[in-house]
């Protein structure tokens, strides 16, 4: 939806969505675009386009075509979640998140890892700007489990470190989190209903796992209390990308 739109139409678009549960999960399934080149990018969006209206761009493609890759898939009207996972000093990540509010993406990552003062400066470098976008605090990755995070010296369990990470966001204003399918419904009960959860680690019924350690389906995500859900190679890496990615909507609508 563009942001130029009388409140009217936004209303008029709300109560349609509201009414059909297909466009109500399209409006909540990001495709991730893990893939090498622009072209191929391009290709998915296209085969996708009228079925999907989120996509995720992450570091394989962002490092391999800078943010050219975000404007034609902002130009054709679609929703773009920037997952950059940015975790550096906190005057760096202030610049880095000025910097990607500029491309138009709605949803933007830093890790939660970084600090309470990482994240302060990382959400005081959207004040003032028109439109920002949703900044999410990634806690821990869905491909770790408690073994690989007592390696880097935590000694908690990822449900546990998720808790802790989430508490410390909150407490610094940040209204948005990424955590695996598991911890959905903890960190639910932590933000509230305003809370902006996206969740990857989702693998529809059949689907092989690959590198993830905690997963879960995609209606059982929406009723622990997502808001987003993250699919890549479900969708990208099918024979027909289109008919995949219906097959969750489907799969999504009875839950909501």
């Amino acid at each position: 939806m563009h942001y130029s739109e009388s409140a009217a139409a936004r209303a008029k678009v709300a109560k349609t969505v509201m009414n059909d549960p297909i466009e109500l999960a399209r409006q909540r399934l990001i495709v991730a675009l893990d893939v090498p080149d622009a072209r191929s990018a391009m290709r998915l969006v296209a085969e996708l386009e009228g079925t999907c209206s989120w996509f995720k761009i992450g570091l394989e493609l962002f490092v391999a075509t800078g943010p050219a890759v975000l404007e034609p898939i902002v130009a054709r009207g679609h929703s773009v979640f920037l997952d950059l996972k940015l975790h550096d000093i906190p005057n760096t990540v202030a610049g880095a998140v000025r910097s990607a509010a500029a491309f138009g993406v709605r949803m933007l990552t830093v890790h939660a890892g970084g600090g309470p003062a990482m994240l302060t400066a990382a959400k005081a470098a959207l004040a003032g700007i028109a439109h920002p976008p949703e900044l999410l605090a990634v806690t821990v990755l869905t491909s770790m489990d408690g073994g690989q995070l007592l390696a880097t010296g935590v000694d908690r369990l990822p449900s546990q470190q998720v808790e802790v990470l989430a508490k410390m966001g909150i407490g610094v204003g940040i209204r948005g989190f990424v955590c695996s399918p598991q911890e959905v419904a903890a960190v639910r009960s932590l933000t509230g209903p305003e809370g902006v959860l996206v969740i990857p680690g989702i693998r529809p019924a059949g689907a092989a796992i690959g590198d993830q350690k905690r997963v879960a389906g995609p209606a059982e995500a929406l009723r622990l209390g997502a808001s987003y859900l993250v699919v890549g190679r479900p969708i990208t890496q099918a024979p027909n990308p289109a008919e995949a990615a219906r097959a969750i909507l489907e799969e999504m609508s009875g839950a909501l």
